[in-house]
């Protein structure tokens, strides 16, 4: 019976990637999430539901389209898996709880948000408003809840806000948007460590990236997906590294 239970909270989540795979190939282009139908991007061929079931789609017709023959995106499978094992760490975290419904909400925008600034070097406003609309009816769990995700919103816009004025633009815009969010949903101690944990990994991998010539100096790289590994992390072990960052300095 537990496995049928974490099955279906996986397969709710592999549905949810689904949608995300859309939502990852429309936003930066401007299209709408409805209209048209699902359909191959190479040939246009619409697509049937046996199309679209996620990864099993994908591994029946060993990434090709069905249609035409061209391959499969990579983020298809990819996403799916990822959002369905992200949704059943959350479960298994918070339980069926108001914090897992923010931490999987928390998790269906980083995983669009981390792909499309990979590809397009952008995070789309209307992802992050979607993450604000869904996300402000959630903090309202209790007083507590309440307070520390308000501050947590706007900490996040600020500090990085912040960075952007005294680094004048070294920050994106998109950045700064998905840092609120991020706060809005982890509270304002999660989003300290996410944010750490974010400029921790991203300045050693950038400075890797220009040792081996991977990048240039002055070349913007996308900070998104490192906001995004920080705050998975934080929703995930957050006392976790907190108690590891206040015990290295003693505090």
């Amino acid at each position: 019976m537990e496995y049928l239970w974490w099955g279906l909270v996986f397969s709710i989540g592999a549905i949810v990637g689904s949608f995300l795979n859309v939502c990852i190939c429309r936003l930066p282009v401007g299209e709408s999430l409805a209209y048209p139908s699902s359909h191959c991007e190479a040939c246009g061929q619409g697509l049937r539901p046996v199309d679209l079931v996620p990864i099993f789609s994908f591994v029946f017709l060993r990434g090709r389209c069905r249609y035409c023959g061209c391959r499969i995106a990579w983020h298809y499978p990819v996403g799916e898996l990822v959002t369905g094992l992200l949704f059943v760490a959350a479960v298994a975290k918070y339980g069926v709880t108001l914090s897992a419904l923010r931490t999987v909400l928390l998790f269906s925008i980083l995983v669009p948000a981390t792909v499309i600034d990979l590809k397009y070097k952008i995070i789309p406003d209307r992802l992050n408003l979607a993450g604000l609309i869904l996300g402000v009816p959630l903090i309202f769990e209790s007083k507590e809840v309440f307070g520390a995700n308000a501050a947590g919103f706007l900490a996040g816009g600020g500090l990085l806000l912040l960075i952007a004025v005294v680094s004048r633009g070294g920050m994106g815009g998109g950045d700064i948007k998905l840092a609120a969010v991020l706060g809005l949903l982890l509270g304002w101690k999660y989003l300290l460590a996410a944010l750490f944990l974010a400029f921790m990994v991203g300045s050693i991998a950038g400075i890797i990236m220009i040792v081996f010539k991977l990048a240039r100096m002055k070349e913007p790289i996308p900070f998104g997906p490192y906001l995004a590994l920080g705050a998975v992390v934080a929703a995930l072990t957050g006392d976790k590294v907190i108690k590891w960052y206040t015990g290295f300095w003693g505090a």
